[in-house]
């Protein structure tokens, strides 16, 4: 199986592909969009579009867009929205986010947990500032370290990460102010693993013997290996509401 379609799999039960409950999705989507509830919301590298689906539903005049590379994700985002009567206000398009473009600026920019898509953190807010409208804010995601990594961390995530002091201070650095934040908890990090780590090996388990089950079930154990004794006292998530400094 793909990457993609394993990513799929391993966030059947946890939808939202970012360690954040959710009651503090709706939280953060219900401060993001305060005063911008019929505007427009702009997802990238939105997956299954559960963001922008849950942000539809609960604002009857908003639009949305959402971009990714994973087409059956999108189309399990288009099967959700039809399914909860937004679709109409959803537009969904298969393409790299760094080459999406609009003629349209949004009110709301989304990039939860997607930093990686575009080269790490500067990067990404460098894209995302021509798409934002005047008076717009954008949601970001990202990870940072709540100590100092362990070997495997660093093995694993790179050396993008700097901890959440480092992580507001390169927002600033590119231009932008945090105006609201959530660092998630041990128990939303804590269930987003079991989840992912879970839903693939419930999928896996249900399966006949074969090739996709068997990479399944060692994706599963390496990736919950790899949390327990590599990431988990260390790696924390942040997600910050932003707006231009200038």
């Amino acid at each position: 199986m793909e990457r993609h379609e394993i990513s799929r799999l391993a966030h059947r039960d946890h939808p939202i592909a970012a360690p954040l409950s959710d009651e503090s999705v709706r939280l953060l989507l219900e401060r993001a969009l305060r005063g911008r509830e019929d505007g427009r919301l702009l997802d990238l590298g939105c997956g299954e579009a559960a963001w922008a689906v849950r942000a539809l539903a609960a604002h009857p005049g908003l639009r949305a867009v959402g971009a990714d590379v994973d087409a059956a994700a999108l189309t399990a985002g288009r099967r959700s929205a039809e399914h909860l009567g937004v679709a109409r206000r959803l537009g969904l398009h298969h393409t790299d986010v760094r080459e999406f473009t609009s003629a349209e600026p949004f009110d709301v920019v989304l990039s939860i947990g997607a930093t990686h898509a575009f080269g790490g953190l500067a990067p990404t807010l460098a894209a995302i500032g021509p798409l934002l409208a005047p008076g717009g804010a954008v949601l970001l995601g990202e990870g940072y370290w709540e100590g100092e990594p362990t070997s495997l961390s660093r093995e694993l995530f790179g050396d993008g990460l700097a901890d959440l002091a480092g992580t507001v201070a390169a927002v600033r650095a590119a231009g932008w102010l945090p105006v609201a934040g959530h660092t998630s908890s041990t128990a939303e990090l804590d269930a987003y693993e079991w989840a992912w780590t879970g839903s693939l090996t419930d999928w896996a388990l249900d399966q006949p013997p074969g090739p996709d089950r068997d990479q399944a079930l060692r994706i599963a154990a390496e990736h919950r290996e790899e949390w327990l004794t590599g990431y988990r006292s260390g790696f924390g998530f942040v997600t910050l509401l932003l707006r231009p400094a200038g």
